[in-house]
């Protein structure tokens, strides 16, 4: 039997419904746009995930426990902001096409009340538009939806050998729990290693060409003479604790992450490779392309890091959740009685 319902909105691949299923959760409803994420999805979890969040009726969404959504990084990221600048484009809450889904979270919130939700972005979101981003969004979910928040920037290298910080918003019902004793995970020992992650044997298309490999480390020289940080990223396998972040680009050119190899070029990571390094299991299906993995693996949630953080939103919802106003009126009423007598 299930401890609890949830629903994994901008579902991408799953990562989201992975996590809180290890803990005990059923899913009720998902909902992912990319035709390609869908064929992932579906291969792994045996349900064709809803459409587009904007053409979805709050109505038709199931009542929940738990709202689980990673909306959309790229008009917060500040590699995103740097694109749409460049081209004139807005973005955050300007931005027409993917800005504004956040308030499709926030409508749903609305009509089905869950009892908590879990949010995932990038850490750049807190600081994006000199925090003017990150203000709407808490005033929208503390005092128009009257939930409790809390945020945190985890980085991922605690679970998986990946540098990779994410910004993790909680929110409880304040009528249900007026008062969460809510805290984020600590972070762990890593566990596993670069070497851990790696294939025994690798096809040779995911070795660089000479080209290619030329181009980034002229394009690395050049921009170290200016004194900036870009560059491509080399491991090697038995000294690297971790990675840099791997992202929806990388089937570009790999160069956030490439793995020296003895008397050849460096090579990209497989599908296969990424799926580790983000921390999905080894059965997890690939039915979609090199570069559409690429993607997708590159857009997802580190699966390890919301599991931890959802355990710790069951302890407040196991704890303390009120079936009736009598109940809460209980719960202050007892607050009231600590204050007045020190206990």
């Amino acid at each position: 039997m299930s401890k609890f319902t949830f629903i994994d909105l901008f579902a991408g691949i799953g990562g989201f419904r992975l996590a809180l299923e290890n803990i005990g959760g059923k899913c009720v409803f998902s909902s992912e746009w990319n035709k390609f994420a869908r064929v992932t999805y579906k291969a792994n979890y045996g349900e064709d995930p809803h459409g587009d969040i904007k053409s979805i009726s709050e109505e038709s969404v199931p009542n929940h426990d738990i709202l689980a959504a990673g909306f959309p990084c790229q008009p917060f990221s500040l590699a995103g902001i740097s694109k749409k600048n460049s081209l004139g484009m807005p973005h955050g809450f300007l931005d027409e096409l993917q800005g504004n889904l956040f308030f499709d979270i926030a409508r749903i919130i609305k009509a089905k009340r869950p009892k908590a939700f879990i949010l995932e972005n990038v850490k750049y979101l807190e600081r994006h538009d000199k925090g003017r981003t990150f203000r709407v969004i808490r005033k929208t979910l503390e005092q128009e939806l009257e939930y409790k928040i809390f945020w945190k920037i985890i980085d991922a290298v605690s679970f998986v050998p990946q540098h990779r910080e994410r910004i993790i918003i909680v929110g409880f019902r304040r009528d249900l729990y007026p008062d969460p004793d809510f805290r984020f995970p600590e972070s762990e020992n890593r566990r596993m290693t670069v070497s851990q992650i790696l294939m025994g044997e690798v096809p040779e298309k995911y070795t660089l060409s000479d080209k290619l490999w030329q181009y980034l480390q002229v394009y690395a020289q050049k921009h170290r003479r200016k004194g900036n940080g870009f560059g491509y990223g080399l491991v090697d396998p038995e000294k690297s604790t971790h990675t840099r972040t791997l992202s929806a680009r990388y089937y570009k050119d790999g160069s956030e992450i490439l793995i020296r190899q003895e008397g050849k070029n460096p090579r990209m990571l497989t599908p296969r490779e990424c799926s580790r390094i983000m921390g999905f299991p080894e059965d997890f299906k690939i039915p979609v392309s090199d570069v559409q993995a690429y993607k997708q693996f590159g857009n997802s949630v580190v699966p390890k890091v919301v599991e931890e953080v959802g355990k710790k939103v069951l302890e407040v919802i196991d704890g303390r959740s009120f079936n009736s106003r009598e109940e809460k009126l209980e719960h202050v009423q007892n607050k009231i009685d600590g204050y007045i007598t020190g206990t």
